[in-house]
């Protein structure tokens, strides 16, 4: 059944158990593996080492893969104590727990640069690649899966290649890929995406057979990602998004197809993008990282033309019914290498209005998206990076509160900055937008308060701003004995609000 899938003959004497393609991965070894938030990963050499490492064998490995995996293996390899290193994305609570004990070593990269530090040496050699393919074609390409990630690097850089062909993914879905590389550095051409729909590369990653040292044949599938359902607050977010873009059309700034969207993971802003489908906006285009629910809903409503990813993500529901109709879908759909996808020279050419979320952010416009209280890690950076320094318009959308009403999400300083307040041109919270472009620190800050904030801290945070604008001054006023205030209150009493509030809410 499996040779259809290995149109090269003499491939087929590679194929072997996950267990002996597994034991080409030692102790040290820098390892290269598909998956981009938990879709297309490799599934089962990643237990087969964890197997080995659980049996006493020391085997400890730097792990780099697109971004987050699924199916555990993150939860699995940091058990199994496999994990030593990890970059440049998880989401794993186990490996989080580990990262933040300092047991594994994580290091949180903008995800259009791992390979860029791969190809210059910067990273070391890799060692090994594992990637997960629909097939290999005749001169030995590589058919990715549901996403691609950084797997046609790790492919083309390691020294040998592992292929682990999932033959729960239809055929059809060769074609769905885009796979260009960018020339060596110092003579690097422009990459010639000048649109949503271009095609500018193959339709596999190109490697020569000789280098692919195993093949292991495979039927377990994604893990499905846990989307929430929009909402109230998910819905005013959107709302007051979609009221903006409509003055901007309104203005002539933007037409009724806007400009390509890029959203990033998660519940809210899936849930923003959902609420495009109720709006009037139409012949929308999405040129993004992760293509989640909200896609495929906006593409079945009529709303979208044509996405553009590097992963397809969905629900459990929603999986099985694209995966099942992928014909439907395949040609308004292009899946890319993560550097293209998140390159800073494509995302300012194609002007992208670009919506991520936001941890935390301050009243001046900084943004927090990866540690709590300034220390623990959360997931990472991802490639929020990448979009809100070059995009048309960068968008963070957070609601106001978290924990139930205890923490603020709007704060006077954030703990940690990811993105500074040069990036960020608009915050949303359910509470309402503030459009800080054009604004001096000061004006942003009345701003943000005035329409970001809950109302449970906006006097506070206002009094805050109003005794470091008369007692400090500046250009952007702070008071760095009291800054932090409101998370030194959650520190100490487990909650932002006043000691009187907490109380009473008991």
């Amino acid at each position: 059944m499996y040779r259809s899938r290995i149109k090269n003959e003499t491939l087929w004497s590679k194929v072997v158990s996950p267990q002996q393609a597994a034991m080409l991965i030692r102790d040290g070894m820098v390892v290269g593996m598909s998956g981009f938030t938990r879709a297309g990963e490799a599934k089962a050499v990643p237990m087969a080492l964890a197997d080995r490492a659980l049996a006493g064998e020391p085997l400890g490995i730097t792990l780099i893969t697109g971004a987050s995996l699924g199916n555990d293996l993150d939860k699995t390899l940091a058990e199994a104590k496999v994990t030593r290193r990890r970059m440049p994305f998880q989401a794993d609570p186990t490996l989080r727990k580990e990262i933040n004990a300092g047991n594994v070593m994580f290091v949180d990269q903008h995800l259009s640069e791992t390979v860029e530090l791969l190809r210059s040496g910067q990273l070391g050699p890799l060692d090994v690649a594992i990637v997960e393919a629909v097939a290999i074609t005749e001169n030995g390409g590589i058919i990715p899966t549901t996403s691609v990630g950084n797997s046609a690097t790790f492919a083309m850089l390691a020294e040998k290649v592992i292929v682990e062909i999932n033959i729960t993914m239809g055929e059809e879905m060769e074609g769905l890929h885009d796979i260009y590389i960018p020339t060596r550095r110092p003579y690097r051409e422009p990459i010639p995406v000048v649109d949503t729909r271009s095609r500018v590369g193959l339709p596999y990653i190109p490697v020569d057979p000789s280098r692919i040292a195993a093949i292991v044949i495979t039927d377990k599938k994604d893990s499905t990602a846990k989307i929430e359902p929009p909402d109230h607050e998910t819905r005013a977010i959107a709302n007051h998004l979609i009221g903006f873009l409509d003055n901007e059309v309104k203005r002539g700034r933007l037409g009724l197809n806007l400009a390509p969207l890029q959203a990033g993971i998660g519940s809210i802003a899936n849930a923003v993008l959902h609420g495009f489908g109720d709006s009037h906006f139409h012949d929308l285009t999405m040129y993004s990282e992760v293509l989640q629910d909200s896609t495929f809903d906006l593409f079945d409503c009529g709303k979208l033309t044509y996405a553009s990813g590097s992963s397809i993500t969905l629900s459990a529901d929603k999986h099985e019914s694209v995966l099942r109709n992928i014909n439907t879908y395949k040609s308004r759909l292009i899946l890319r290498p993560q550097e293209i996808s998140n390159h800073p020279e494509v995302i300012r050419r194609l002007g992208l209005i670009a919506i991520n979320t936001a941890l935390e952010a301050d009243i001046y416009g900084n943004v927090n998206s990866t540690h709590v209280m300034g220390s623990q890690m959360m997931n990472g950076i991802g490639g929020s990076g990448d979009f809100a320094r070059n995009a048309y318009l960068s968008v963070f959308v957070t609601k106001s509160v978290a924990k139930g009403g205890r923490i603020s999400s709007i704060v006077p300083m954030v703990t940690h900055v990811d993105h500074c307040e040069h990036d960020v041109d608009i915050i949303v919270t359910e509470q309402g937008l503030a459009d800080l472009r054009n604004l001096a620190p000061r004006e942003r800050a009345k701003v943000v308060i005035a329409n970001c904030v809950h109302p449970s801290y906006r006097d506070e945070i206002a009094d805050y701003v109003a005794e470091a604008t008369r007692t400090v001054g500046g250009q952007t006023p702070h008071m760095l004995d009291k800054a932090f205030f409101l998370h030194q209150r959650l520190r100490d009493q487990g909650s932002m609000q006043p000691v009187a509030a907490t109380q009473a809410a008991e």
